[in-house]
């Protein structure tokens, strides 16, 4: 059986989501760069807050990741067929890659998780209304990751194409429903003014996981474009048996 070549939209959707993958992991630079926010505690946002002094370099890097995913999966989205699973699942990452360069645009002014002032304003609603706005856009943006990753990996399935998605793609989705549930968990336990359990190790965990499905998209893409065909035997007609043998 011969195989196709993916052709060039295809390459070029699966370039642009690892290189949007790989601006989304930016937030690893604190592993190595002092940023004077804890990992275990602090939101992955505040990194980018407008008090922060690296806070440039990762709106930057937001912004860019959000730029990649959102052309990535237009790209996609524009090519090939038209299944429903994959086209309201590139409709829906195409929403986190917008969603997340707008995230970039409305920074927090501060960061609550390290700055008790930062927390008191934000608890008595003296902080910008671009606080309201970012938690809007981040939701957003996670709403729109958990809709594809479960809609691809649905397609991948349903249609036996992706097999490395269709394989590794329910691990992912449960592995990100447990990271996001962690997070909303603890962030309510912040919103009523008790102490959090990692919320910053939550959030990281729910961030990489995205990171993860992009790249392992990225690659089916490259292998075999958006909306591959059918396999040879599954598009090979079955010919009608009558009892005396073959038509």
């Amino acid at each position: 059986m011969r195989t196709t070549r993916p052709a060039a939209a295809p390459r070029r959707a699966a370039a642009l989501l690892a290189l949007g993958a790989l601006a989304y992991t930016a937030w690893v630079l604190e592993l190595v760069i002092a940023t004077g926010l804890d990992p275990v505690r602090a939101y992955v946002s505040e990194l980018a807050a407008a008090d922060q002094p690296l806070g440039g370099l990762f709106r930057a890097t937001d912004l860019a990741a959000g730029l990649l995913v959102l052309a990535g999966a237009l790209t996609a989205l524009t090519t090939g067929g038209r299944r429903p699973w994959t086209t309201v699942g590139w409709s829906a990452l195409a929403l986190f890659g917008a969603a997340t360069a707008l995230d970039s645009r409305l920074p927090l002014s501060c960061a609550p998780t390290a700055d008790p002032v930062c927390a008191a304003r934000e608890t008595a609603g003296l902080v910008p209304a671009t606080h309201t706005a970012h938690a809007v856009s981040s939701t957003l943006a996670m709403l729109g990751a958990l809709a594809a990753l479960v809609l691809l990996t649905a397609a991948a399935r349903r249609h036996g194409h992706w097999p490395a998605l269709a394989r590794l793609g329910p691990p992912l989705v449960l592995a990100e429903a447990a990271a996001t549930t962690w997070t909303l968990a603890e962030v309510a336990a912040l919103t009523e003014g008790g102490d959090t359990w990692a919320l910053g190790v939550g959030q990281r965990l729910q961030v990489l996981l995205v990171a993860l499905y992009l790249t392992l998209l990225a690659g089916c893409l490259a292998r075999t474009g958006p909306h591959p065909a059918p396999s040879a035997r599954a598009a090979r007609p079955v010919r009608a048996v009558r009892s005396g043998g073959e038509r």
